[in-house]
């Protein structure tokens, strides 16, 4: 199994890259959540998850070593396999993925291309408790948190901002401080709106 990959980035795009090793270029797929998060320089480490197919070798790779955990938990769900795992990693960042698994919020998981009801709820019913118990994670306070952010994305949604970008504004606020309320929430949002 190749654990990671070490090199120089020869080539580049929201999808794949390829690494130099010593004279051997690694075509290496990768989420856009990867891609957002490649250094700007040539030299590059990623972590990586090799799939083995009668007609196909393909090394899936990962700037995060969290983000190849997660992406290894949802392939060996039945129904997902690597191509949708990196779908859905590329649709939202990690953390939103486990958070909507360990909360059972079937609504955002479905919301990802190619994820249907039934999917999405068997993603949550397999991976529940493994998440939970993986990140450490607490079900009241991961609910508590949904909920105080669907409810701050409806107000700003109602207030006529964008939902794109009032989501990334309001998962920043979140994610410095979890325990903001619904109020403080959509105050400190509306400042940088």
């Amino acid at each position: 199994m190749i654990a990671h990959l070490q090199g120089k980035l020869v080539e580049k795009s929201p999808t794949q890259i390829v690494i130099d090793c010593g004279g051997v270029g690694y075509e290496v797929h990768i989420s856009l959540h990867t891609y957002s998060l490649l250094p700007a320089s040539d030299f590059i480490k990623v972590f990586t998850h090799l799939q083995i197919k009668e007609d196909a070798h393909t090394i899936f790779g990962f700037v995060e070593k969290s983000e190849r955990e997660i992406f290894k938990l949802l392939i060996s769900v039945s129904g997902i396999g690597a191509g949708i795992a990196r779908t859905m990693l590329s649709s939202l960042d990690p953390k939103q993925i486990t958070n909507a698994i360990a909360s059972g919020d079937v609504s955002t998981i479905q919301s990802i291309k190619g994820i249907g009801s039934k999917t999405a709820q068997r993603v949550i019913l397999d991976l529940k408790d493994k998440v939970l118990k993986l990140y450490d994670l607490d079900e009241v306070s991961v609910m508590q948190n949904n909920t105080n952010r669907d409810e701050a994305l409806s107000a700003l949604e109602v207030l006529g901002f964008v939902k794109k970008s009032s989501e990334k504004l309001i998962d920043k606020i979140i994610k410095e401080n979890p325990e903001a309320s619904v109020e403080s929430i959509i105050k400190q949002a509306l400042k940088s709106l």
